[in-house]
């Protein structure tokens, strides 16, 4: 399945810890603005946050962008990819690692999906600060498909946990201007 019969509103999450932070960050999304049958609707602020499960590295810039996209999920997915390598990513084994560029579907309309490769929503978007407060800065009223909640209520679940107050983040940048893909 190439596309969808219909553009879904979709939310990717942007992440890098390696070289210019917030430079690959705009990067990725610059890149997805171009893919094609997807139109780039907005961006969060952008985020300087802790590392989370493999913390020995450095901290992260982190951004969530919101598309709209009539790409099927494993479509669009291979394009993400395809940006993170001509970004710069490689493999380098260690699980939640350092990263030159990092994109994620977390959520796709209402879809569910969970393949060998591809789980939406994505399965820890709940228990990452850094995720959930830039798709509040876009639009907190989002549902969870699976959880039923909103985004904004997640989020206040979430920080009164004692792995929530762990996360550290801090806004780094105000969410850039979008000229294209309206």
């Amino acid at each position: 399945m190439e596309s969808l019969t219909t553009a879904c509103r979709t939310f990717v999450s942007v992440g890098s810890n390696m070289g210019d932070k917030l430079d690959n960050c705009l990067g990725g999304i610059a890149a997805l603005a171009k893919v094609s049958h997807t139109f780039l609707e907005a961006v969060s602020r952008f985020y300087r946050t802790s590392p989370v499960d493999y913390t020995d590295q450095d901290w992260f810039v982190n951004a969530v962008a919101e598309i709209r996209t009539s790409l099927s999920p494993d479509a669009l997915l291979g394009h993400l990819q395809d940006i993170q390598t001509r970004m710069g990513r490689k493999n380098h084994g260690i699980r939640f690692g350092p990263r030159v560029l990092d994109l994620d579907i977390l959520l796709m309309g209402d879809l569910t999906i969970r393949s060998l490769h591809l789980e939406i929503p994505h399965p820890r978007m709940h228990k990452r600060t850094f995720v959930l407060k830039p798709i509040c800065d876009i639009d907190p009223s989002v549902v969870h498909p699976v959880l039923g909640c909103s985004m904004a209520d997640l989020l206040k679940a979430f920080e009164n946990t004692p792995e929530g107050a762990e996360q550290k983040i801090a806004v780094l940048r105000d969410a850039p201007a979008i000229t294209e893909g309206r």
